[in-house]
């Protein structure tokens, strides 16, 4: 099929590199931590693109920033968006591409002057990427944070997010009202980087993601006795860090077991206990995240982890223990807008993959208030939370045109 009509390329890509720039430290990392001085001025300057494009500036209680086009209030929306905070460090296009191809998207919608049968909403959501443990936005807009998540909600300096936002002239508890109904949303879409190498290294434009990873987090401590290195026999050890290491060396055992395809687990932190050179080492304390697209898998991993942490502190003479620190549920993308997504690309000569998304998005909490889909492109070499992640140009662009294409079929036809 011809599109009857496309994104203006030369200005999305002006938006990228604007933005881009905003937040950006010696180290050619982005700093737009939520809430930070990098944050704001990226809102800053998103707000004045809305009103430049002429469109309906609104931040709700959760500070989510929306561009609207046809809004009455009566109808529902169909919404795209993603967000703009980072991580410390990070690159210009993850979550802020699918922002910024959102508002490009709807500017176009104004710009021709199409007719719309349900309005449409641009949104960056807050705090996606976790300085206050993440999905804040999201999660008030679906009506899912309560007032003790709030109150708890703190980064790893121990400012809690009420102080944070107080400092902006905001109220954190305005966020329970930014609770949306699922009758007052269509549908809701988002474009992302895929974050992974997946795309790339097939050499496929577009991803088709039919469902977004769960996940649990643990904090995990062994503890044995420390004790001195030289006089303490082998076998006469409590060493923490040895059951650790046979817990390592269990994990692929455990995913081949009792996960799937889609499963992986990671041991990201470590910290040996007194962590001196000469010292058998009395505890360990470690991080345990484990993700699945299925949730009866998941749950069969955390048991089969639980189970192996208990046989190996057992048989070494240590105590076990664990602090759950975060737990998401996997979910599924809408099978009718992932077959409207895979049939639009098919029809604009593109070719897709269909896919799980290993990574937390904003979809992951929409998909429970009303359908949801995403669409992927590629990461060169799978780079991303980096400066180094890259998409090119051209990748970009058909991107941007399927989530218009889509959108298209979604608010304006009958």
């Amino acid at each position: 099929m011809s599109a009857p009509f496309e994104i203006d390329f030369p200005r999305l890509q002006a938006d990228i590199e604007a933005l881009s720039q905003i937040g950006r430290r010696e180290d050619m990392g982005l700093y737009r931590m939520a809430f930070s001085d990098g944050d704001m001025a990226g809102r800053e300057w998103l707000a004045g693109r809305i009103e430049a494009a002429g469109l309906e500036l609104f931040v709700d209680g959760a500070a989510n920033v929306h561009a609207r086009l046809g809004w009455d209030g009566k109808r529902p929306s169909v919404m795209m968006g993603s967000h703009a905070d980072t991580v410390p460090g990070a690159g210009h296009l993850d979550g802020a591409l699918g922002v910024l191809v959102a508002l490009e998207c709807v500017r176009c919608f104004k710009d021709h002057d199409i007719p719309l049968r349900f309005p449409l909403e641009a949104v960056s959501f807050t705090d996606e990427e976790g300085r206050f443990g993440g999905m804040f936005g999201s999660q008030a807009l679906c009506g899912f944070l309560t007032p003790e998540k709030i109150h708890q909600a703190r980064d790893l300096d121990n400012i809690s997010i009420v102080e944070a936002m107080q400092a902006r002239g905001m109220n954190a508890m305005d966020a329970l009202r930014a609770a949306r109904r699922p009758e007052t949303i269509h549908a809701f879409l988002e474009l992302h980087i895929e974050q992974g190498p997946v795309l790339d290294r097939h050499g496929v434009g577009i991803g088709v993601v039919d469902g977004i990873a769960g996940l649990f987090k643990w904090d995990v401590r062994l503890i044995g006795a420390a004790n001195h290195a030289g006089t303490t026999p082998m076998t006469m050890r409590r060493d923490a860090f040895q059951g650790l290491a046979e817990f390592a060396m269990e994990i692929n055992r455990i995913l081949e077991e009792h996960g799937s395809p889609a499963s992986v687990a990671t041991i990201g932190r470590a910290q040996l206990f007194p962590g001196a050179a000469n010292v058998v080492p009395g505890t360990v304390e470690f991080s345990l995240e484990v993700r699945d697209t299925d949730p009866q898998v998941l749950s069969q991993l955390n048991d089969a982890c639980r189970r192996t942490l208990s046989t190996i502190a057992r048989r070494r003479d240590l105590m076990f223990e664990f602090e759950v620190l975060s737990e998401l549920e996997p979910v599924h993308c809408d099978k009718g807008l992932i077959e409207t997504i895979a049939e639009t690309a098919d029809q604009l000569g593109m070719e897709t993959l269909r896919m799980p998304s290993g990574a937390a998005h904003d979809t992951q909490m929409l998909a429970r208030l009303t359908r949801a889909g995403m669409i992927f492109v590629p990461s060169k070499e799978g780079r991303s939370h980096s400066p180094a992640e890259w998409t090119d140009w051209e990748d970009i662009q058909r991107g941007a045109n399927l989530a218009l294409q889509v959108l298209h079929r979604l608010a304006a036809e009958q």
